[in-house]
């Protein structure tokens, strides 16, 4: 929370933050660190592919996504 406070962030509206969070996200880009998955995440993937396969209709897209997200933060 100290971060949080050094920076600013404490002052901005919800709204704010949220895009500020989503931002931060977005930039990590191919920066995000490559570790090997364990056996229990592996799995859980696996079984999301499936359900997926399965349920197409489940899938959202990131936008869709953002945007729940950012209604949720202005209500």
């Amino acid at each position: 929370m100290s971060l949080m406070r050094e920076l600013g962030v404490d002052r901005l509206t919800i709204e704010q933050q949220v895009e500020l969070a989503l931002s931060i996200w977005d930039s990590l880009g191919a920066n995000v660190p490559n570790r090997q998955l364990s056996a229990d995440e592996a799995e859980e993937i696996d079984r999301r592919d499936r359900e997926l396969d399965e349920y197409p209709e489940l899938a959202k897209t990131w936008d869709e996504i953002r945007n729940a997200i950012l209604q949720r933060a202005g209500s």
